[in-house]
């Protein structure tokens, strides 16, 4: 299968080195470019896109607010947004996760970086960085007030079996199904149905989704080191 890729930058020279970088593997293609948030989030239903490479700043509707766009139409619930930004250390991170992005990705990533996230996110996986998974996340949810839980979301995980919130818990901490797997001594595909679940108890789109719930709702807490 072939992944389609659209490129939404306000720089064309950088949408022409990514359109190169990504045109020349094999398994994926670029099928549209966007100078802004708005023409992204109508070019992400009109050519079928699978992954949107998002600049978090452009004019006009801004990377953000495509991003929400984009994950509140149930018709683009196979899209999958990826964040580039410039600086990870940045609130934009996890605005962008709480829009609805799968992940982001730093502009000065290696080529082989950008085509996995590619390849990560159109698997439905969540592609945080050590540096988010570690604690960035963590902080910037925890400067929402008190110590940054949501007694609304506290009150959803309720409804989740012990081993989804174990699971919950190790995808919080960016561990791959494989990973979790091993450290609860289960198969990856029993993970991977507990993670589903979760998913549907608890209305994430994604695992990223997944991650932000744990810490609004007081499941892991944050880490300020």
């Amino acid at each position: 299968m072939t992944i389609r890729v659209l490129l939404a930058d306000d720089q064309a020279l950088l949408r022409s080195a990514f359109r190169v970088l990504v045109d020349s593997e094999s398994d994926m293609e670029v099928v549209g470019e966007a100078s802004d948030g708005a023409e992204a989030v109508r070019l992400a239903g009109e050519r079928a896109a699978d992954v949107v490479l998002m600049d978090i700043r452009m004019p006009g509707t801004d990377g953000l607010a495509a991003t929400r766009l984009i994950s509140a139409d149930p018709d683009l619930a196979q899209v999958h947004v990826v964040i580039l930004t410039t600086f990870e250390v940045d609130d934009y991170v996890v605005q962008s996760l709480r829009a609805g992005a799968c992940g982001f990705l730093g502009k000065g990533s290696e080529p082989e970086e950008l085509l996995n996230a590619i390849r990560v996110a159109a698997g439905g996986e969540a592609l945080l960085s050590p540096a988010a998974t570690k604690g960035l996340i963590a902080r910037f949810l925890a400067q929402g007030g008190d110590d940054g839980r949501d007694p609304a979301r506290s009150e959803r995980l309720g409804a989740l079996t012990g081993r989804e919130r174990e699971v919950l818990v190790q995808v919080a901490g960016g561990h791959s199904n494989d990973e979790i797997a091993e450290r609860l001594e289960v198969s990856p595909l029993t993970v991977k149905t507990h993670v589903n679940r979760a998913m549907a108890k608890l209305g994430a789109r994604d695992r990223a989704q997944l991650v932000v719930i744990a810490y609004e709702s007081g499941l892991v807490r944050p880490r300020m080191d």
